[in-house]
């Protein structure tokens, strides 16, 4: 599918939400800011809840919105598969007939998606004779996830889908919506406010700040520029990709290859060949000039500083580059002043196995 193109502007009391978007036609974006930046309203727009003035909506090829030729496609015409919060499922219906009652919508011939693919995506099948009440928060959100697959969208919406739910439940459904990414190329517009969540499930990131778009970017890229707010954040990580290379069944470890070297992290169920996303916090990566050795720290890899930004507390955040892929180190400045580091400086990253995040 061809790249998203996102314009127009929402005008309420006291708010504004200017945005002006090209966004990948796969995978998922997420938007991301503090709660009235307009990531919802910008979602709705696209769902055409709401209508931007000076309006351009055009997923793929196919026009939504288009003000200059006075195009604008009603919500229920749009092809669009909507997750909120509050998985409102029918009470009165079964899992197998809240999913029937979604496949409505769409006729027979134009269903992409089948019944069936969508129970499986979602691992919904042993839940289908069951009524909404019995179910725990994460399956009621996984079958009304699986209820919008099976319109056979031409993109997924979804608005905190997360957000209800304790972290057991959260931990339950992110792998689902992983292999969505990985197994459909129905692109997915996703909103949050939880940094973690983002930088586990995101390939390209919006940052909203009060109605305005201020960056937008590939995940791993906005994750970790010093000159966005984002690596600022206590849970502030650098996205690692990777693929697994070997299984240490004696001592129960992971290695995964990436641009920068090996990573080793306690096993997790991995197979040789896997593809992995990691998640390698600010506060977990030191520094050394020299190779370390005789060390508990399994991980370190050879590193170049990229840039350097103290704050008031005395601690200054790195950005590095280690061989393509960027990390992010928050240490003292009186390290930093000990080890003289500077921009372009090469250094060696060490990070503890046990504080990689898979």
């Amino acid at each position: 599918m061809k790249n998203l193109l996102l314009k127009g502007k929402v005008t309420r009391k006291n708010f504004e939400l200017d945005f002006d978007l090209a966004l990948p036609g796969s995978g998922i974006t997420a938007f991301f800011g503090e709660s009235g930046a307009g990531k919802s309203t910008l979602l709705r727009a696209v769902a055409g809840l709401v209508q931007p003035s000076d309006g351009q909506i055009r997923i793929g090829d196919e026009i939504w919105q288009d003000d200059e030729k006075k195009i604008f496609v009603p919500t229920h015409k749009r092809s669009v598969g909507f997750v909120f919060q509050d998985a409102a499922l029918f009470p009165h219906l079964s899992v197998r007939n809240n999913l029937q009652y979604g496949m409505k919508r769409i006729p027979a011939e134009k269903r992409v998606i089948s019944l069936e693919k969508a129970v499986d995506l979602l691992g919904i099948g042993h839940l289908l004779d069951r009524v909404p009440d019995t179910l725990s928060g994460g399956e009621q959100q996984r079958v009304s996830i699986a209820r919008a697959l099976a319109t056979s969208p031409d993109i997924m919406l979804m608005d905190e889908p997360l957000a209800a739910l304790d972290m057991k439940r959260k931990s339950e459904i992110i792998p689902y919506l992983m292999r969505l990414n990985a197994e459909l190329e129905i692109p997915i517009l996703y909103v949050s406010h939880a940094l973690e969540e983002v930088s586990m499930l995101a390939d390209h990131l919006v940052l909203l700040e009060k109605g305005k778009v201020i960056a937008s970017g590939k995940i791993s890229e906005m994750l970790t520029r010093l000159d966005l707010p984002l690596a600022y954040y206590d849970v502030a990580a650098a996205v690692v990709n990777g693929q697994v290379i070997e299984e240490d069944r004696e001592y129960c470890l992971s290695t995964i290859r990436f641009s920068g070297g090996n990573i080793l992290l306690p096993s997790a169920n991995l197979s040789v060949g896997q593809q992995v996303r990691l998640r390698v916090q600010a506060r977990d990566v030191s520094l050394t000039t020299e190779k370390p050795v005789n060390t508990s720290i399994l991980n370190a890899f050879e590193a170049t500083v990229v840039n350097l930004s103290p704050d008031a507390n005395g601690q200054v955040l790195i950005e590095l580059d280690a061989k393509g892929t960027r990390l992010l180190s928050r240490i003292t400045s009186k390290s930093v002043n000990t080890l003289k580091l500077g921009i372009g400086k090469p250094i060696f990253a060490q990070v503890k196995g046990i504080a990689v995040i898979e």
